[in-house]
């Protein structure tokens, strides 16, 4: 990543860096820290993004967003927790509205009502999945972290510690706590939707 790299002597280990940034808010500190894993930080988004250019600006905006997460998240194992940051980065930038492609409506297609209409258990499932999504938002970090890994990503408990740095009992809890709190969610707008019926 030689555009933005400057080799820093600093051999600290990643943790002392980390807790010093943490405690001054020195954005060299973070910086050298950051320097190290720009490649597979380049790596990850050039994964997603298959573009170079598109690759680079993101890991700049990844460090920005170092620089405030960073400040509010415990981190022990910084370069796990880098890359799911990145992952995740580039995921929310792909389903952002100007990644969703429209095409213009057009009627000729339209040869059977019945085939082109989506039924009652179609909408219901749709609709269930837009109530899931805004539930995983309301999750603290950690649980929907967590939740996601073990859910959606098949990670055993291990890989989820060794990816977030988290404790094991920590993940067990995060997935525990998550999946309640998902449970009490989907429950709670399940019931307005009733009330609104």
């Amino acid at each position: 990543m030689a555009f933005i790299k400057n080799i820093s002597s600093d051999q600290s280990p990643d943790k002392e860096l980390l807790i010093a940034f943490k405690q001054t808010g020195n954005i060299n500190l973070l910086s050298t820290l950051y320097q190290r894993y720009m490649d597979l930080v380049f790596g990850v988004c050039l994964k997603y993004f298959k573009d170079a250019e598109r690759s680079k600006d993101a890991v700049m905006d990844i460090f920005d967003e170092l620089n405030t997460k960073l400040r509010v998240h415990e981190v022990e194992n910084f370069k796990s927790w880098l890359h799911v940051l990145a992952r995740n980065h580039c995921l929310m930038q792909l389903r952002s509205p100007r990644n969703i492609k429209t095409t213009e409506f057009n009627p000729v297609f339209m040869y059977s009502e019945q085939n082109t209409h989506l039924n009652g258990e179609v909408l219901e499932k749709e609709e269930n999945f837009k109530k899931l999504e805004q539930c995983m938002d309301s999750l603290p970090d950690e649980q929907k972290q967590a939740v996601q890994l073990f859910y959606l990503e098949s990670k055993c408990y291990n890989e989820i510690a060794a990816i977030t740095g988290f404790d094991w009992n920590k993940v067990r809890s995060y997935i525990q706590n998550g999946k309640r709190n998902l449970k009490l969610c989907m429950e709670e707008k399940q019931l307005r939707t009733d009330e609104q019926r």
